[in-house]
């Protein structure tokens, strides 16, 4: 399988449970030899986050930092009313937001109205990725999940995260298997992604990597293997 070249899902000390700074993020995403990170810091919703006054001072942050090139995202929270826990104001200076389920701030609402929340908030212009959809604990219809993203130009994130901590996401290895699948029927783009909240994580993909060794997932359809196709989706 061809290597990996971004990490598009990575938090900082600021997010308020991670405990790198960009500058150390991005030390190592070179060590790990990436050509680009994603910086997603949590909108408001996740408990000791930034105030989202940061995200309207992104221009100061160097784009080339140890060699390594750095975009600037949001992971921003669905909520139970289907709309996201950041503001415009706020969105208008990311370069792309990631759209999430969090139970620190979202309520089950069944696999049908969970499903329905998510998409709407796929529809806004700036989400182009969708993190960890593979938790039962907020199960989602991904046949309707997979045609959204193609229909509204989104990738959906196989997180590594969740597979190390699959205890606590119910059921996520057979739910990725179930939405790859789909994603190879539809012809849906997906991305790898550490969601380091440490440097230490940043860049590692083993066990996503496994699982896509594992069913013959199309590389093709893996935007994280190719700047310029992943530069090219995000804008």
């Amino acid at each position: 399988m061809k290597k990996l070249l971004a990490d598009m899902h990575m938090h900082t000390l600021v997010s308020g449970h991670a405990y790198g700074t960009i500058r150390e993020m991005a030390a190592a995403a070179a060590e790990k030899e990436l050509s680009l990170i994603g910086i997603t810091e949590h909108a408001p919703g996740i408990p000791g986050t930034v105030d989202p006054f940061y995200y309207l001072n992104l221009e100061v942050i160097p784009r080339t930092i140890h060699g390594v090139e750095v975009l600037h995202g949001s992971e921003i929270n669905v909520l139970n009313d289907g709309t996201l826990s950041l503001g415009q104001r706020y969105i208008d200076h990311l370069d792309y937001a990631i759209a999430g389920i969090h139970m620190q701030c979202y309520e089950n609402a069944g696999c049908d109205q969970n499903t329905t929340n998510l998409i709407e908030c796929m529809k806004h212009d700036k989400v182009r990725f969708v993190s960890h959809p593979d938790d039962d604990r907020t199960p989602l219809d991904y046949d309707r999940l997979v045609q959204a993203a193609r229909d509204y130009h989104v990738a959906l994130e196989v997180n590594n995260s969740s597979l190390i901590k699959k205890e606590k996401r119910v059921n996520c290895y057979d739910n990725y298997r179930t939405m790859l699948d789909l994603c190879q029927q539809y012809r849906v783009p997906i991305t790898v992604s550490s969601d380091a909240h440490d440097p230490s994580g940043v860049g590692n993909f083993t066990l996503a990597l496994e699982l896509l060794e594992e069913i013959g997932f199309d590389e093709d359809l893996i935007l994280t293997n190719d700047i310029d196709k992943l530069k090219s989706f995000i804008r």
